[in-house]
């Protein structure tokens, strides 16, 4: 397989996620396969020192990043540019640059930014498509994005301007969804399905250790109402599920709530190693989110680990687990049907256990680092030879 040149571009968020992880760990991936890589970063926490007129006009067109763009590429020309998030202060504009010098472009669509302000189809704790295939005058409307009409309506401007310039279709030759869920989202948003490709997540397969009894149920992320983890405690103290037999690994604004009703079995954030330690020693992971989810780490994490999923019934999560096989779903939301899952799967250690080696199967099938590799030079070659050989040169503001 030939070794390419590779501009990767991100821009990272203000509190860290697992955008930013996949976009380091890809980085290395490419390396480690021997192609030359450069990574363009910019950072979402820059709006902190910039005038908000400045952080507005940015999200809309930023000049800035096309004439660094085009300087960074000035005497080292990549064969593709690998684009993941352009929102705050890149912005698309990034891609008609791009157009305009003639690199052909991979997109990663990581979440539903280009149909939703806040990026996850969810408001007020359930979900919402009302702004999907249109303009998104709901989410100015509810300041969906930051609970800020002001903040709402300025992204919102980005979205619709890049929508009638066509910016996404016109400038990029491949997209990148995580799942056939989130494609089919994109569809629906307007962008053309014959150019995603569905590339998932990945994470290296786990050292070989000695097995290990496993007991109780783990629950890895942030706390907060889009990942489920009122509905978990609901179940608690509603339904009692049994503290016993639950750890809570994260942070997030139900930490003092998790706290009481969890007390020891609630250890904060801990760092990566201390999060597989504990998914090694735990019957199964807990997914009770409410929102589509884009493509969980943890569940590829958990995979590798042999470690099966208890996962809500919506969106990502339904694809990429298996009922019976790889883990058990839920109702979305439900907390007494959740308690009732967990339940059982307390009672019935062997049927996760299997459940647990079907998900290590799944991982060394699906989403090892190698196969990853893969899926992703496949993709810039597709995007290469599809690329024009020339562009307009009217793209837009310089």
């Amino acid at each position: 397989m030939p070794t390419l040149r590779i501009l990767v571009i991100h821009c990272a968020y203000q509190l860290r996620g697992g955008e930013d992880s996949v976009v380091e760990s890809e980085v290395a991936l490419l390396q480690q396969h021997g192609h030359d890589v450069k990574l363009w970063l910019k950072h979402n926490s820059d709006i902190d020192h910039m005038p908000r007129w400045q952080v507005a006009l940015d999200t809309i067109w930023s000049r800035r990043s096309v004439q660094e763009l085009k300087a960074r590429v000035a005497d080292w020309r990549p064969d593709v540019i690998h684009v993941h998030n352009t929102s705050l202060v890149m912005s698309p504009s990034v891609l008609w640059a791009a157009h305009e010098l003639c690199i052909p472009v991979v997109q990663t669509l990581h979440n539903f930014r280009l149909s939703c302000l806040s990026a996850t189809f969810l408001r007020d704790g359930r979900v919402c498509e009302d702004c999907l295939g249109h303009t998104p005058w709901e989410g100015i409307r509810h300041g969906c994005y930051r609970g800020s009409r002001v903040q709402s309506a300025v992204l919102a401007s980005s979205i619709m301007v890049h929508r009638w310039r066509q910016t996404h279709p016109r400038t990029v030759q491949r997209f990148i969804a995580l799942t056939a869920f989130a494609r089919d989202k994109l569809v629906q948003a307007g962008l053309p399905g014959d150019r995603i490709r569905i590339k998932p997540n990945f994470v290296p397969k786990a050292p070989d250790t000695a097995a290990s009894p496993r007991r109780g149920a783990l629950y890895v992320g942030r706390l907060s109402v889009e990942k489920g983890i009122n509905v978990l405690l609901e179940a608690v103290q509603k339904h009692q599920l049994p503290v016993e037999d639950l750890l809570v690994l994260g942070t997030g604004p139900f930490e003092a709530a998790t706290r009481q009703a969890l007390g020891v079995r609630y250890r904060g954030h801990q760092p990566l190693e201390e999060v597989l330690t504990c998914m090694h020693r735990a019957s199964f992971l807990l997914l009770p989110s409410v929102c589509y989810e884009g493509f969980p780490r943890t569940v590829v994490e958990a995979f590798s680990r042999g470690l099966p999923v208890i996962a809500s019934r919506l969106g990502s999560m339904a694809e990429l687990i298996e009922h019976q096989r790889t883990g058990l779903l839920f109702t979305p939301g439900d907390s007494a049907d959740l308690a009732r899952t967990v339940k059982w799967a307390l009672d019935n250690p062997d049927n996760m256990a299997a459940m647990g080696e079907n998900a290590r199967q799944v991982h060394q099938t699906h989403f090892t680092e190698d196969r990853n590799h893969d899926l992703l030079v496949s993709i810039y070659q597709e995007a290469i030879a599809e690329a024009k050989p020339h562009a307009p040169r009217n793209a837009g503001p310089q």
